[in-house]
């Protein structure tokens, strides 16, 4: 693997390794990232200094809090409608004679803070639409604390085309412990990476008992709280299958050498096997301040990000080989990763409106993925190479949600018939 091109993330290799404290760019403000992010900057204002921030503009009167208590400088949403109502909420936080920060509105606001002044651009966002912002902060020679992963799963190859050795650091707390323990070898060292799962709420049981699972069952997850997309993708395993796609382009490494294991504890976020027969694993309890800390701050750590093991206690950790048969998305997954092009976006976005069609009970839960793999097969050959645009991306999505709907309405008929 020596003579393979450098990864996108690297903790040998700091795209700007700036001492002193950063100017943060925070996107997705509102949403857990975000959240936790500016919990983590507030706790340490000598280290990171918040200069603006992104919300869809669901939480104005949150969004509004954080300006102030950051003093940004600018505020945006993707919601032009919502601009009265957040100019209004701002006012109130401020006091007189206080300057305001200026706001940004509309689909582009998030894409044209990612490329604004700043050392790191955290990207919180949830969904595809953070691609351009993630191409944004690459073209602006941003360092990117990625936690988006839909934007490297739809646009692998225009963010590899942008992205310089060690702009990305990854925030998702599985590609957030590779990456540290990455760092205890060399790339030609690395025989596996090894993704650990959670197995979600139906670990264990069959397909045949999988088909009468309800809604309230799949949003039951046993470790996390997330929202209602991400608690279902945990469920499918789809959010395995995702990050199955993530570790190849963030690393380089080849699919056949990245392997997924269920751990329920969740406290192995992740494991590196190297080719001396070591493994080193990194555990935290569960805590997605510790990956975001990595990812402001990396090479250095932030003394006391997240909590910490007590190991005076007695623990049980349990490591379980992945039920195929029962939770295909990850095979799926790994093989719309190799075909590569449109094909991951089309994955996904057949995916997101699956799991909205069962979130409404027009979709029995094992559907989701026999539907998604449907859709998949029938995009056939992806567009691919280096023609590829955000347009080609768009487009393939679009066609994915038109088909994945029809798919799903005609399941549900023939349920009904």
């Amino acid at each position: 693997m020596s003579d393979r091109p450098a990864p996108l993330a690297d903790p040998h290799l700091l795209f700007d390794p700036a001492a002193g404290r950063r100017d943060i760019v925070i996107l997705g403000s509102t949403g857990s990232i975000g959240t936790q992010a500016i919990d983590l900057a507030l706790r340490n204002p000598d280290r990171f200094r918040v200069t603006a921030l992104s919300a869809a503009g669901g939480r104005v009167a949150l969004l509004a809090e954080q300006a102030r208590l950051l003093r940004v400088e600018k505020v945006a949403v993707a919601r032009e409608d919502v601009v009265p109502a957040l100019k209004e909420a701002l006012s109130a936080q401020y006091g007189p004679g206080e300057t305001l920060p200026e706001i940004l509105a509309g689909p582009d606001a998030a894409t044209e803070l990612a490329a604004s002044e700043c050392h790191t651009v955290l990207n919180g966002i949830t969904g595809s639409i953070g691609l351009a912002p993630t191409l944004a902060a690459l073209r602006a020679g941003r360092t990117l604390a990625l936690a988006n992963k839909e934007s490297l799963i739809v646009g692998g190859p225009l963010v590899k085309a942008l992205a310089k050795p060690g702009q990305i650091i990854p925030v998702d707390s599985e590609h957030a412990a590779l990456f540290q323990a990455l760092a205890a070898g060399t790339r030609a060292d690395v025989r596996k990476l090894v993704v650990t799962a959670s197995g979600g709420p139906f670990r264990g049981r069959t397909r045949a008992e999988l088909e009468r699972v309800t809604v309230e069952d799949a949003l039951a997850h046993p470790t996390w709280a997330m929202g209602p997309v991400i608690t279902v993708n945990s469920a499918t395993l789809v959010n395995k299958g995702l990050e199955v796609i993530e570790a190849h382009l963030l690393y380089d490494i080849p699919f056949e050498q990245i392997e997924v294991v269920v751990h329920p504890q969740s406290y192995v976020h992740s494991m590196v096997e190297f080719t001396d027969g070591s493994t080193l694993a990194q555990a935290t309890p569960p805590d997605m301040r510790g990956p975001i800390a990595i990812g402001l701050g990396w090479p250095q750590r932030i003394p006391d990000a997240a909590p910490a093991f007590d190991w005076t206690k007695a623990s049980t950790w349990e490591f379980f080989p992945l039920d195929t048969e029962a939770f295909p998305a990850v095979g799926i997954a790994r093989h719309v990763g190799a075909l590569g092009g449109t094909a991951p976006a089309v994955f996904n976005a057949a995916n997101e409106e699956c799991v909205e069609a069962f979130l409404a009970g027009r979709l029995p839960f094992t559907a989701i993925m026999d539907t998604v793999s449907a859709v998949v097969d029938e995009h056939g050959t992806p567009q691919s190479g280096t023609s590829l645009t955000v347009q080609d991306v768009l487009e393939a999505e679009a066609w994915a949600r038109a088909r994945a709907r029809e798919m799903a309405a005609r399941a549900a008929a023939e349920a009904r018939a």
